[in-house]
């Protein structure tokens, strides 16, 4: 630590991060103590804290020393999350479609520096407005995405985007059974959706058991469908079921034969 935080003879700023300051032994913040209390102008120190009482002795010493506290409450919910990304897209001065914060979401996961680098990296390079196939053309190589990519394409009927994301979600290696789920999931979420009729989307989440922003994907998915539609898209999941399972042949192609006749369902009056 003593190397970290010295003054360089080549001059220079350094930062010195420290991620888990509520691990830091006492022989640690001992010696980091004389550092938070003379402070240099070429040195920043990070200290980053998940709260509770574990290692709050660190936390009183950067304060003690005026330092510059940061409160960041925890996102445990998938719609915080999803606020979050539309803050971090309008601090870049763009916009995103909630289907494309989804997707973002599904692809790169739940840590906020990530989801905030992407927020920023996507602006740039978009020049501003941020779509699902922006999203998709940037992280179609993340399998965490690929089965859900599919479902959402499929439910809305886009079966060319929903075959050409499927072969690329089987080339990389997910699962097909993954992919049955997703959709399975997508086909249950819409018909949930429509059965319920038009309500307020948090009223609908509370009585239905589902997240806010579940619903509210549903909802704008469920345009189109008719009851008999639903019926037999729900039929078409639940024999992809068995066939990803080993009823079928060649699960690849049943994924695909699925696509096409969800879409199918879809189309129906």
């Amino acid at each position: 630590m003593f190397d970290l935080l010295s003054p360089s003879l080549f001059g220079g700023r350094r930062v010195l991060v420290i991620s888990a300051a509520a691990d830091l032994r006492a022989a640690a913040l001992t010696a980091l103590g004389p550092f938070l209390d003379a402070s240099s102008d070429d040195t920043t120190i990070v200290l980053a804290h998940a709260g509770g009482a574990k290692g709050k002795a660190v936390l009183d010493a950067a304060r003690r020393a005026g330092a510059w506290q940061i409160s960041c409450a925890r996102l445990t919910r998938a719609e915080e999350r999803l606020e979050f990304i539309r803050g971090e897209v309008r601090r870049a001065g763009g916009s995103i479609t909630p289907d494309a914060a989804a997707l973002l979401l599904d692809a790169v996961g739940s840590d906020l520096r990530e989801l905030a680098q992407a927020a920023d990296q996507l602006v740039a390079d978009s020049g501003g407005r941020i779509s699902a196939d922006t999203v998709t053309a940037y992280y179609r190589g993340r399998a965490e995405v690929s089965g859900f990519a599919v479902s959402d394409r499929a439910v809305v009927g886009d079966a060319g985007g929903a075959l050409e994301t499927l072969r690329w979600a089987l080339s990389i290696g997910t699962p097909p059974v993954v992919v049955a789920d997703a959709m399975a999931d997508g086909v249950r979420s819409v018909a949930r959706i429509s059965a319920a009729g038009r309500s307020n989307p948090y009223q609908l989440a509370q009585r239905l058991g589902m997240p806010a922003w579940k619903v509210k994907r549903a909802q704008s998915q469920a345009r189109g469908w008719t009851d008999a539609g639903l019926h037999d898209a729900l039929q078409v999941v639940a024999e992809l079921n068995a066939e990803v399972k080993g009823a079928a042949v060649d699960p690849e192609y049943a994924l695909e034969r699925a696509v096409l006749r969800l879409a199918q369902a879809r189309g129906q009056r």
